[in-house]
């Protein structure tokens, strides 16, 4: 593994100098291995796990090359390693969502367009006490992802979308048994929106907060 990790650190120190940038072709094997003064083997191994993260594209017959580097792309290993954690691990998960997502969307106030607040009041449209929970999960995503675009930050986004990613959210919807639970979410989500609209960035913040924590509660008292 020692090995390895000096290769991945030497390839990353390549692209952290620019001497490969997104979207380039690394040189061939034989040729890499020996400018890092790496063997074959190790060399082979960093290349598989930069792969894995996102960081390498291996293409059978034309090459490895550099991926976008794009933050989303990058995050899909997050996203990868929080859908396999158990129900205990989500309440971590639940506040690191109670740190980003409030900051997300004091950020989004200000940046927020017209358009983007008719989709967001959009996503509330049909949604009732018979709405079932696949489609009630299918709305919050939506709902959490239009004010996280609109803040604009594609780290930030990435983040939030691998920790309210559908495998995660419907494990917590599936056991919200909580009495009102689709009309308390909608309570919530309609004041969050009418709050955007106004421009006040505290309150969205504020509402945002009360509106994770709420559910962080429930989960520590129902696990």
């Amino acid at each position: 593994m020692a090995v390895t990790d000096e290769a991945i650190s030497k390839i990353k120190d390549m692209l952290i100098r620019g001497e490969l940038k997104a979207g380039d072709r690394l040189p061939p094997e034989k040729e890499l291995s020996e400018r890092l003064g790496l063997s074959r083997s190790s060399l082979r191994e960093a290349v598989k796990a930069l792969e894995l993260i996102r960081v390498l594209d291996v293409r059978r017959g034309d090459g490895t090359y550099v991926t976008s580097l794009d933050a989303k792309l990058l995050n899909e290993a997050v996203a990868f390693v929080v859908d396999l954690h158990q129900d205990r691990s989500i309440l971590e998960l639940f506040e690191v969502r109670r740190i980003l997502e409030p900051a997300t969307a004091f950020i989004a106030t200000g940046k927020i367009t017209p358009t983007a607040l008719t989709a967001l009041r959009a996503t509330m449209d049909g949604i009732d006490e018979n709405t079932d929970v696949e489609e009630l999960v299918a709305h919050d995503l939506e709902f959490h992802g239009i004010i996280t675009q609109a803040a604009g930050n594609d780290y930030l986004a990435g983040l939030l979308e691998a920790l309210s990613s559908s495998t995660v959210r419907a494990r917590i919807w599936r056991g919200l048994t909580q009495e009102k639970a689709v009309a308390h979410t909608l309570a919530e989500h309609k004041a969050i929106a009418d709050a955007l609209e106004r421009g006040d960035a505290e309150l969205v913040r504020a509402l945002v907060t009360v509106h994770i924590s709420g559910v962080e509660s429930w989960l520590r008292q129902a696990l």
